[in-house]
C-alpha cells in the first residue's frame, strides 16, 4: 500500500481516523463498513462512469495555454474543470455520493457548502434522483456567493443560513453535522471536501481522482508521456488537489503543488493559510493541521474566496505537507485578483476565485522550457463576479 494512502483505521500517517459524537456513531460506522464495498460493485461502477460521462460532460479538456506558456517560458496546461456540468470538479463527488446514498437506502440528503458549488452540485444531483436536498451554508457566503444560492433554490433545495461564528464555511459544516445527530437513520450527508470524519476523505479522493485519471491519458496523447513535472491546484479543504494529485501521488518524479488563501497576508490576522499557521488539531471530525488558539480554540480564517475560507485541510494533505510529498505555498487575495485577470486577457477564460489562486502560485515557482506543468481550474468565475467587478472600480 502507498504510504500516501489511508490505512484501515482511516489514517494519513499521524493524520485523519474519526472523531465523532457517540449519536454520529452508526451512521459513520455504516458508511465506513460499506463504502468501498459498494462502489467496487460493477453496477456502481457503470452507472457513475455512465452519468460522468453523459451528465457532467467528462472527460474535461486538458487544455494548452498558449499565450500563458509563452509568458512563463514553459509548458502549461490547464484542466478545465470549469467545463463540468455545474461549473466545477464538485460535482464529481456529489455523482458518486448520492449513488451512494441510494444504495444505503437514504431518503434525504444534507450538505454545506462555501463558495456554493458543492451546494449547486449537490442540489443537481438531488435533482436528478428526486431527493430532498438541505444545504447549509454561511449567511455571510450566502451574500457574496448569490448567484449560486439562486441556483440552488432554483433546483428545488432548501439552503439554511449558518448564523452562527464568522457565518462562513466551517460554520456551515457545523450546521450540517448537528442535523446529522439529529437525523440518523435516513440522511446521508455529502461532504464535499477531503475532511471529516473516516471515510470520507478517502472517499470524496476516490471520486475526485477521475482528474488526474484523465491527465495521464491526456498527456500521453498530447506529449507522449503521461507525468508531468508539476501539478499545481489550489488548496482549501482540499477536494479539487487531491483529485488531481491522486494518480501522481506515488510518481516521485511529479511535484505536487498545493497554494493555499494567505487572505490579506499569512500573518495579517486574516488569512486561511493552514499549513503556514496552523497545529496538529481535530476538526469536524479527523485529526489534521487546524489554524487555533494556544488553549485549542479554532480560528476564523479570511478568504476572499468562499471555497477557501477554512481554518484547516484534509488529513491526506497535512499528510502530504508534513512528510514533505507536497509543496505548499499561499497567495493573496490581491494576488488571486490579479491572475484572475491575467488569465481572462491571456485566454479567454474567467476562473473561479478558489482556482485564481493555484494561477497566482505560478508566479512562485522557478519554471523551465523543459517543465510540463498542469493546473487544475477548478471552477468558473461567474458566481465571483461582483468581487471582480469591485476590483476594476
Amino acid at each position: 500500500m502507498s504510504v500516501y494512502s489511508v490505512d484501515t483505521n482511516g489514517y494519513y500517517g499521524q493524520f485523519g481516523g474519526a472523531f465523532i459524537p457517540e449519536m454520529l456513531y452508526p451512521n459513520v460506522e455504516e458508511l465506513r463498513g460499506r463504502y468501498l464495498e459498494i462502489i467496487r460493485e460493477p453496477g456502481f461502477q457503470q452507472e457513475f462512469q455512465q452519468l460522468l460521462r453523459d451528465y457532467v460532460g467528462r472527460p474535461t479538456p486538458l487544455y494548452f495555454a498558449r499565450r500563458t506558456s509563452e509568458r512563463f517560458g514553459t509548458r502549461i496546461f490547464l484542466k478545465r474543470e470549469d467545463l463540468c456540468h455545474t461549473g466545477a470538479h464538485k460535482v464529481n463527488n456529489t455523482i458518486g455520493q448520492i449513488l451512494l446514498a441510494r444504495r444505503l437506502g437514504k431518503k434525504r440528503i444534507i450538505a454545506e457548502t462555501g463558495a456554493g458549488q458543492h451546494g449547486v452540485a449537490t442540489a443537481t444531483v438531488c435533482a436528478l434522483m428526486g431527493m430532498e436536498c438541505i444545504v447549509f451554508m454561511g449567511a455571510k457566503d450566502i451574500e457574496r456567493q448569490a448567484p449560486n444560492v439562486a441556483r440552488m433554490r432554483m433546483l428545488g433545495a432548501h439552503v439554511e443560513p449558518a448564523l452562527s461564528g464568522s457565518q462562513t464555511l466551517k460554520d456551515a459544516t457545523n450546521e450540517a453535522i448537528r442535523d446529522w445527530i439529529n437525523h440518523p437513520v435516513d440522511t446521508h450527508y455529502i461532504i464535499g471536501s477531503v475532511v471529516g470524519p473516516h471515510p470520507y476523505p478517502d472517499m470524496v479522493a476516490r471520486f475526485q481522482s477521475v482528474i488526474s485519471e484523465e491527465i495521464r491519458k491526456q498527456l500521453k496523447e498530447t506529449t507522449g508521456s503521461e507525468l508531468p513535472t508539476k501539478v499545481i491546484a489550489c488548496v482549501g479543504g482540499g477536494s479539487n488537489a487531491a483529485g488531481t494529485f491522486y494518480h501522481f501521488l506515488d510518481e516521485p518524479s511529479v511535484e505536487l503543488i498545493a497554494v493555499e488563501a494567505a487572505g490579506e497576508g499569512v500573518h495579517s490576522g486574516h488569512s486561511a493559510a493552514t499549513t503556514q499557521l496552523g497545529r496538529d488539531g481535530i476538526l469536524h471530525g479527523s485529526r489534521s493541521l487546524v489554524m487555533q488558539t494556544e488553549d485549542g480554540q479554532v480560528l476564523e480564517a479570511h478568504s476572499i474566496s468562499a471555497g477557501l475560507d477554512y481554518p484547516g485541510i484534509g488529513p491526506l494533505h497535512a499528510h502530504l505537507f508534513a512528510t514533505g510529498r507536497g509543496r505548499y505555498l499561499s497567495a493573496t487575495d490581491e494576488e488571486a485578483v490579479t491572475a484572475a485577470f491575467d488569465l481572462a486577457r491571456t485566454e479567454g477564460i474567467i476562473p473561479a476565485l478558489e482556482s485564481s489562486h493555484a494561477l497566482a502560485g505560478l508566479h512562485q515557482l522557478d519554471l523551465s522550457p523543459n517543465d510540463t506543468v498542469v493546473l487544475c481550474l477548478s471552477g468558473r468565475g461567474d458566481k465571483d463576479m461582483q468581487a471582480y467587478m469591485n476590483h476594476m472600480k
